[in-house]
């Protein structure tokens, strides 16, 4: 592979200027292509299979205006109390909000107020028309009753008379009199009877609607101070894919009622923008910029990585933006994409510049220090990103759609990164020529002319060698490697220690900035309405056999809505819908927590546990649904993928490091390194976004769970970075240790070798990734600040301090390896040793001025 990449790296220099024109031209033709067909993204989180996925496409099927999502606005009156006329001017601007495309209705609040209110007051009289009624019904029993026994004596008369004299005159008054007395008390009866029914029906009726009035206390819509009112603005589709020009429309017709003292604020889903780039990834892209320049020591020289990782960026994301008319992207996917397609971007052409740098500055022609640099360094590239892309393509073993999108496309931009990385990056070091390096670092090489080797005074014979960075830290490590095992364990195991408490959860209102418009209405719906409302669940009825009538359907819905309220963490339950055929209902259950509170996900539970029982007693089949379900499913669903990812990831890991390395225990010391850095990565992601610690400092508006996707792609990425840095560090180790050097000098020499390119690596992904922790897209916060956090750990205290302890502590036992398992194994010959000796015939020679700066293209 060396020789290969070092024939790619000549190939490419001697052609600089095609090469940059190719990559311009697919630039181009990829955005164009993005531009042409690219579709909006979204922000819902579905998987196929699912039980809310299965009950909600259930719901679509039969009351169809509830399966699109909604977003809800929090009016306020800025008099205490809303007046007239501002409840008219909110009126009118509901009915504007109702014309706007991919909106079905707008709840208005004050309406649905007044028959909850009004409900309770029809209760009020009904009971008392009722107990007046009963009170009826039983007097007129006891005239029924008076009337059986005056009937009763005078058919005794009858009777009696019949008996002394059947011929008595008085009979054929009598007789007609009592037949009489018969029709009319059976008719009294007859009519006692109907009222009775009819009275008893009124009666199931009043308690099935105290039954549902009951299930719906403490629901409200107007506050009883009557200062704040909820709305919900409901949409043919989920809310992140209505177009943000359509939701936009919204606030500004809201801003209308400012005229009439009414201040609105609107939720996440109707203000939340999609976008890729915001202030912090820009800072972060500056900051890496400084690293390059401090190393680097040009401007141009530092700008080299970064339009390069720009470059592969640009196309690996205008491609998958262009794929999206064939499939729908999640806003997620592409800042993924951007954060790793940037980082790795910049880090890998950082390694083939710096690489090709030093050789030119000892005296290599420039076209043959390119090459050499693209064949060693860019082996160790191509290797390590084929790791980054095959840790994520390996996403897809989760099972979940979306995780495999965000995968596959952040693993198809690394590709691209890659191939720039190798291509662009020595066509433009070609047209840079002696410009890598300042002035300055050309005469300390012992140059005249910066790039002329002819002008060079070489160092006397044996003195030369390659810069060499952090002799006094690698001294210190390694003199009692015993202490510095246990402190960097001890250490990690500090920042690890919140991880024991991670809860996974999907972001809300609440995890939005707290100057936000999202965030206040999170937080006004919670503390004036209920922290439920912001997470209502939807229980799906399909009955057994519809109802026939509207008082068969009106007793179910209130044996359900009676049934499910009585569920422990069950704030209010109301009915939401009914299909045509009278066969599905739809209600909207409250719980007493917000969504994103472990209470809630008890009270989820708890309904999944019921359901089964609440179906058999109402005769019907029960499902619950709704983004809180959602939310908790998906959670748990990566949950249980996460351990097989992790044990896929391990594996491979093993695998990788056994062919770079040849070596059974430096695999193993690589793989566990990597855990020890994703456990406190996981650690302070817990203690900032879970436990709130330094909420200030991140912008973290209200602790709660970790979204749940943060570790299984923490895992992924960090285990390719991981590798990157394994693979410069102890590859230089490896490299001294075959060429003759004692293994405990190796380390040694393969640090003082590696310790500058790591550590400028380590801060340029640092600064990338630490720029997404400020993101204005708050739910890749934690994942900015864990990769960070995982990237630092992993460079600074994993290989740059516990390993080499491990390996000097080792000595020659760090390169055992059985020689059956040697045969077996292919040398891949990452680092380049196969390419150095076929070249080491080769020796430097001063290259004419005119030759290095030749005409390219």
């Amino acid at each position: 592979m060396a020789t290969f990449l070092y024939r790619l790296g000549r190939w490419c220099a001697d052609r600089a200027g095609r090469v940059i024109a190719l990559w311009v031209a697919i630039l181009l033709a990829v955005g164009g292509a993005a531009a042409s067909f690219g579709t909006p993204m979204a922000n819902q989180f579905t998987i196929p299979g699912s039980n809310f996925q299965r009950v909600m496409t259930e719901l679509g099927d039969s009351i169809p205006r509830l399966s699109g999502g909604f977003g809800t606005v929090v009016f306020e009156s800025s008099t205490g109390s809303f007046t007239p006329a501002q409840e008219a001017a909110i009126k009118a601007t509901e009915a504007k909000w109702a014309k706007l495309p991919h909106v079905t209705s707008v709840m208005n609040p004050f309406v649905a107020q007044d028959q909850l209110d009004s409900s309770a007051k029809k209760l009020d009289d009904a009971k008392t028309d009722l107990d007046k009624g009963f009170a009826e019904l039983d007097a007129n029993r006891t005239k029924l009753d008076d009337a059986h026994y005056k009937l009763a004596q005078g058919q005794g008369l009858i009777r009696l008379a019949e008996q002394k004299n059947p011929k008595d005159p008085g009979l054929k008054t009598l007789r007609p009199q009592v037949a009489d007395a018969e029709y009319q008390l059976a008719e009294g009866e007859r009519k006692w009877s109907e009222g009775r029914d009819k009275l008893e029906a009124a009666w199931t009726a009043y308690e099935q609607g105290r039954s549902q009035v009951a299930a719906m206390d403490g629901m409200r819509f107007v506050t009883k101070d009557g200062r704040y009112a909820v709305a919900q603005i409901q949409f043919d589709t989920n809310a992140p894919s209505v177009p943000y020009e359509v939701r936009a429309q919204i606030p500004e017709i809201g801003a209308e009622l400012a005229a009439a003292g009414v201040t609105a604020t609107y939720s996440s889903e109707i203000s939340q923008e999609l976008s890729l780039v915001g202030p912090g990834e820009v800072i972060g892209l500056a900051i890496a910029l400084i690293v390059l320049i401090v190393m680097l020591g040009t401007l141009i020289a530092a700008g080299l990585p970064i339009a390069g990782a720009l470059l592969g960026v640009g196309v690996g994301l205008g491609g998958a933006v262009a794929a999206t008319h064939f499939f729908t992207m999640n806003q997620m996917t592409p800042s993924l994409a951007l954060m790793l397609g940037l980082a790795v971007g910049i880090d890998y052409a950082l390694f083939i510049v710096n690489k090709h740098r030093q050789m030119y500055l000892h005296g290599i022609d420039l076209r043959a220090s390119i090459g050499r640099a693209v064949g060693t360094a860019g082996s160790a590239v191509a290797f390590a990103g084929a790791t980054v892309v095959i840790a994520l393509a390996a996403l897809v073993l989760s099972g979940i759609p979306m995780l495999a999108q965000m995968g596959l496309v952040a693993a198809g931009t690394v590709a691209v990164s890659v191939l720039v990385a190798l291509t662009l990056t020595p066509a433009l070091l070609r047209l840079m020529g002696p410009r890598v390096a300042s002035r300055r670092t050309w005469r300390a090489s012992g140059y005249a002319v910066p790039g002329d080797h002819a002008t060079r005074v070489a160092p006397a014979s044996g003195q030369e060698h390659e810069e060499e960075h952090g002799g006094w830290y690698v001294a210190l490590i390694t003199r009692k490697p015993w202490l510095t095992i246990a402190g960097v364990i001890a250490l990690v195991a500090v920042l690890a220690s919140p991880a024991l408490t991670l809860r996974l959860g999907l972001p809300d209102g609440g995890t939005e900035p707290r100057t936000s418009t999202a965030y206040a209405t999170y937080q006004r719906v919670g503390s004036e309405f209920g922290k439920g409302m912001n997470g209502p669940i939807l229980a799906v009825a399909t009955l057994d056999a519809p109802a026939t009538t509207d008082e068969a359907l009106r007793a179910t819905e209130s044996e359900l809505a009676t049934r499910l309220a009585g569920v422990t963490g069950v704030r209010s339950v109301a009915v939401a819908g009914v299909s045509d055929d009278k066969s599905v209902i739809a209600l909207q259950v409250v719980p007493t927590s917000g969504p994103a509170d472990a209470e809630t996900v008890e009270t989820v539970h708890a309904l999944s546990e019921r359901l089964a029982f609440i179906g058999d007693e109402t005769g019907s089949t029960i499902g619950i649904t709704g983004q809180t379900v959602a939310n908790i499913e998906i959670s748990q669903r990566l949950a249980n993928a996460l351990p097989g990812y992790l044990a896929t990831v391990v594996g491979l890991s093993l695998v990788i490091l056994l062919l770079v390395f040849r070596s059974v225990l430096v695999p193993v010391i690589a793989t566990a390194g990597f855990l020890l850095s994703v456990a406190a990565a996981f650690g302070v992601t817990v203690a900032v976004y879970q436990w709130g610690w330094l909420a200030n400092v991140f912008g973290v508006s209200q602790p709660g769970p970790i979204m749940s996707f943060t570790p299984i792609i923490l895992i992924g990425v960090l285990f390719g970075l991981a590798m990157d840095y394994q693979m410069f560090m102890v590859s230089g180790m490896r490299e001294a240790h075959v060429h003759g050097e004692p293994a405990r000098r190796a380390v040694r020499t393969g640090f003082l070798h590696g310790a500058k390119v790591v550590t400028a690596a380590a801060l340029i992904m640092f600064s990338v990734f630490g720029g997404f922790v400020f993101s204005h897209l708050t739910m890749i916060r934690p994942i900015g600040l864990s990769l960070a956090v995982g990237v630092i750990v992993d460079a600074v205290l994993v290989r740059m301090t516990l390993t080499p302890a491990i390996m000097h502590l080792l000595g020659e036992r760090a390169w055992w390896m059985p020689k059956w398992l040697d045969r077996v194994v292919p040398n891949v010959d990452v680092e380049g040793a196969g390419l150095t000796a076929q070249l080491a015939d080769e020796k430097p020679r001063a290259a004419a001025k005119t030759a290095d700066l030749a005409p390219v293209g």
